[in-house]
C-alpha cells in the first residue's frame, strides 16, 4: 500500500516573508534611490556612492526593524502560552471543557469532542490548547532571528542588483537600464516566491511587479521635481 505523500509550504512562512519583504525593499529602494538622485542630475559617482549607502543603512534597517517586530510578536505568544500553562494547573476540568467545546464548533458530536479533548490533554496539554484555541504552531512561530538575518541578506542581494546597472550602464542611459533591469528582477522575485510559497505565479508577479514600478515612478517624479527646483 503507496502512503500518499502531501508537500506543505506552511513551514516556510517565517524566513520566506522575510525574505520576499527584504529582496523586493532593496530592489525598490536602491532602484527608486538611483532613479531620484538621477532625475535630479547627480553625477556618476554621487548615484554610486548614494546607492552603496542605502543598501548598508537599508539592510541594517531591515534587520533591526524585522527583529523588532517578529520579538514582539514572540513576546505576546510566550505571554499566552504562559497564561495557558497557568490555567491548566489552575483548572485542568474547565480547560478540557473548554477544549471539548472547540472540537463541537469544528464539527463534532459532544461524545467525541470530549473523548477528543481528553486524549489530547493527557498527551500535550498545552500543546493541544496552543494549536487549538490559540492558533499557535512550531511552523509560524514567531523566529526574530531568522526573520532579521533572512530580512538583511535578501535586502543586500536586492539592492545589489540596482547597483551592479549602476556600474555597467551608460551614464546616458542610466534611468531606462535601471527602469527595464529593476522591473525584470521584480517580476522574477515574484515568480521565484510565489513559486516557493506554491502560490500562483502570475498573481505574485503582477503584485510585486506592479507595485514596486509605482514607488520607483513616484520616487523618480519627486528627484525631477525637487532636481528643477534647485
Amino acid at each position: 500500500m503507496r502512503r500518499h505523500a502531501e508537500r506543505h509550504r506552511s513551514d516556510r512562512i517565517g524566513w520566506l516573508r522575510a525574505a520576499v519583504l527584504g529582496a523586493n525593499d532593496g530592489i525598490v529602494s536602491t532602484a527608486s534611490l538611483v532613479l531620484g538622485v538621477v532625475a535630479a542630475g547627480a553625477d556618476h559617482r554621487t548615484i554610486l556612492l548614494t546607492s552603496v549607502s542605502g543598501l548598508i543603512a537599508g539592510a541594517m534597517s531591515m534587520a533591526a526593524g524585522e527583529f523588532v517586530s517578529v520579538h514582539s510578536q514572540k513576546d505576546t505568544e510566550s505571554a499566552d502560552l504562559a497564561r495557558e500553562m497557568a490555567e491548566l494547573k489552575h483548572d485542568p476540568a474547565s480547560e478540557q471543557r473548554e477544549l471539548a467545546g472547540i472540537y463541537v464548533g469544528r464539527g463534532l458530536d459532544r461524545p467525541l469532542a470530549e473523548q477528543v479533548a481528553g486524549k489530547l490533554m493527557a498527551h500535550d496539554a498545552l500543546g493541544a490548547h496552543a494549536r487549538d484555541e490559540l492558533g499557535l504552531s512550531e511552523a509560524t512561530a514567531a523566529n526574530p532571528m531568522q526573520a532579521a538575518w533572512a530580512s538583511a541578506a535578501s535586502f543586500s542581494v536586492g539592492a545589489v542588483l540596482p547597483i551592479a546597472v549602476v556600474l555597467i550602464a551608460p551614464a546616458a542611459h542610466l534611468m531606462l537600464a535601471i527602469t527595464v533591469a529593476s522591473l525584470a528582477f521584480l517580476a522574477g522575485l515574484g515568480t521565484a516566491s510565489a513559486r516557493t510559497g506554491g502560490a500562483p505565479v502570475w498573481a505574485g508577479t503582477w503584485r510585486v511587479t506592479f507595485w514596486g514600478a509605482a514607488a520607483m515612478a513616484v520616487t523618480a517624479g519627486a528627484g525631477a521635481l525637487f532636481g528643477a527646483v534647485a
